[in-house]
């Protein structure tokens, strides 16, 4: 295998803009992990001889070691980068020992196994990835809520890591469907959304989603640009490639069947609309959840039908909450990408053993070999590890590590963390309000369950009663969260 280096030389300057161009990879489809180039150039070669000129350098050496990834064009791989040398005089000798990192774009790699749980049809992926090319994929979301938490992360993630091989990523953003419903996973009616709601919702998730994608680099679309112009007879076409017996196969409508709740026709509309979304992009892959399957695969029945492109589907694993049920706000156990750095770092402390090795793999960017090793070892020790690099995701190395050590105070050294925030309260004011004020709990709701529940202390005594008034001192919710109160 030969390797080759293109130097396009300025004519004046001190940096040199070049393009790595890797030849002859053919039947190298596996991933290259930490790999280092040793760059041996040839000797005696004069910039200024050959102004702005393409020059060949064979490459002398190869070893594996560590790498990142440019770019792929037409089936090169392209890396570009600025080398400190000095142009003036033109001396390309000096490239010496230069390190790198990379992905080959022809291996699948991690882009089908990390964190999937379905790819359909298989063979078809590995063809589209292998080929070099660019795909073209997308990911819809409905932005049904306004926080996001890392179980949402992880088809966001998928989406990164095909942005980061060079691919071309669309982010569509269901502001039709939304005002539908999807009934995926669902024991009920989804209650539908106005668009005017849908926009504010996504405002708010967009922010959250930049914390894990370059929206910068992404293109953003709308799906009622196109369904809501749809007409009745291209309606009953699009309902034509679907047969009721198909639907009625989901499983979330046979246990509605079964529990005499209703289905109304629109939701059998639902995936046809989302799988419309796939004909108008025309694209090579959808990934989404792994509840996702039967609408994207819908999605790949149609673009056959209208004579687009083969389109693959990739669903991601659906990631537990930290108690090991489904990751839901009603059992208060998610991690949400937008909590404190101590919160943040305090839930993944709480995740259940046998959890780790999944949350490293969807949440995290740890070689799964690393990872491994990680978890033979203390499993204290394992989780965190697993904390700092999730709240160095989100927040920072930094917050990270101060996260860790007010952890560490509270729970090892049995102390108070020492940026407790401080609120001042008038006397007789009840702590139900002020849980509430200071967002310790979402409502009163939820402060009567916890405080029901004994979860709540005041100067290390557990509350009794949802009645208790306010006393001055320090007010504990849960393991992680304290108030100091003046009155």
């Amino acid at each position: 295998m030969t390797l080759w280096h293109e130097a396009v030389v300025p004519k004046e300057g001190t940096k040199l803009q070049s393009r790595f161009r890797l030849h002859g990879w053919k039947g190298l489809h596996r991933e290259l992990r930490e790999a280092q180039m040793t760059f041996l150039a040839l000797n005696g070669m004069k910039g200024e001889e050959h102004p702005r000129s393409v020059r060949r350098i064979p490459f002398m050496q190869v070893c594996i070691r560590q790498i990142a990834f440019g770019g792929v064009f037409g089936g090169t791989h392209v890396f570009m980068v600025e080398l400190p040398v000095d142009c003036n005089n033109g001396d390309l000798s000096q490239w010496i020992a230069l390190l790198y990192s990379f992905t080959d774009m022809s291996s699948p790699s991690d882009l089908l196994t990390r964190a999937v749980e379905t790819v359909v049809p298989r063979d078809l992926a590995e063809r589209k990835l292998k080929s070099g090319k660019p795909i073209r994929l997308y990911l819809g979301i409905d932005p049904t809520g306004a926080k996001l938490h890392i179980g949402h992360s992880v088809p966001l993630r998928k989406l990164k890591s095909f942005q980061e091989a060079g691919h071309e990523v669309i982010f569509l953003i269901g502001s039709f469907t939304a005002t539908i419903g999807d009934p995926s996973g669902r024991d009920q009616l989804r209650e539908p959304l106005t668009l005017a709601k849908v926009e504010e919702n996504f405002q708010t998730y967009k922010n959250q989603a930049a914390k894990i994608l370059d929206l910068s680099k992404v293109k953003i679309v709308y799906n009622h640009e196109w369904l809501g112009k749809l007409k009745f007879d291209e309606i009953v076409k699009l309902a034509s490639n679907v047969t009721v017996q198909q639907m009625l196969d989901r499983e979330m409508f046979q246990r509605r069947i079964a529990e005499g709740k209703p289905i109304g026709v629109h939701e059998f509309l639902y995936p046809l609309m989302q799988g419309y979304d796939s004909v108008m992009l025309d694209v090579d892959c959808e990934l989404g959840g792994n509840d996702q399957l039967f609408n994207i695969l819908c999605g790949r029945t149609l673009q056959a039908a209208y004579g687009k492109r083969e389109k693959f589907a990739l669903t991601t694993r659906l990631i537990e909450g930290t108690d090991g049920r489904k990751m839901s706000k009603t059992y208060n156990n998610c991690v949400y990408l937008e909590d404190e750095p101590a919160d943040m770092f305090g839930k993944v402390m709480s995740v259940k053993d046998d959890l780790m090795e999944t949350y490293f793999e969807c949440c995290t960017d740890v070689p799964m070999e690393e990872a491994k090793k990680i978890l033979g070892g203390k499993p204290r020790d394992a989780k965190a590890r697993l904390a700092r690099e999730i709240v160095t995701l989100y927040h920072g190395k930094e917050a990270a590590a101060k996260a860790e050590e007010s952890f560490n105070r509270v729970f090892k050294d049995k102390g108070l963390p020492e940026d407790i925030p401080e609120v001042k309260v008038k006397k007789g004011t009840a702590l139900i309000d002020v849980l509430v004020s200071s967002k310790l709990v979402s409502s009163k709701s939820e402060a009567r369950r916890v405080i029901e529940q004994g979860g709540v202390k005041m100067n290390n005594k557990v509350v009794q009663s949802i009645e208790q008034g306010i006393e001055e001192g320090i007010v504990q919710v849960g393991k992680r969260k304290f108030l100091r109160i003046v009155v």
